[in-house]
């Protein structure tokens, strides 16, 4: 079965309890590379892991969408802000000790911008 017709991957980059949820969720995978679709954020990762690893899910064919705790992404705003591909998707999640903030996430100030107030009228 090739990819395309398998599928693509979701993509998890979190903080521990985020990641270990998704994956117990069954999301997990490794490609044929052996890199996971998943990367856990602690508090001794580097900025620059973060952002590579972003970078990474974003260039590979396997994966459809990217899941990012919106407070990670935060620490790679730049990155996250500068990236317009649409697939993968990236999608700014929740996590346990920080709640979703509209105004910070990127895709939907992008989306507010395409809509004026006379749309919804």
């Amino acid at each position: 079965m090739t990819h395309a017709a398998k599928g693509k991957l979701i993509a998890v980059i979190g903080d521990e309890d985020t990641v270990v949820g998704f994956l117990l969720g069954g999301v997990g995978e490794l490609n044929k590379q052996r890199h996971p679709n998943f990367f856990v954020v602690n508090k001794n990762t580097a900025v620059s892991e973060i952002e590579e690893a972003f970078k990474l899910f974003c260039k590979r064919d396997d994966i459809g969408i990217i899941l990012i705790s919106q407070n990670i992404a935060e620490m790679i705003r730049y990155v996250v802000d500068s990236y317009h591909q649409t697939i993968p998707t990236v999608l700014e999640i929740p996590s346990k000790d920080y709640p979703y903030d509209a105004n910070k996430d990127s895709i939907l100030r992008r989306a507010k911008g395409m809509f004026s107030s006379e749309d919804f009228r």
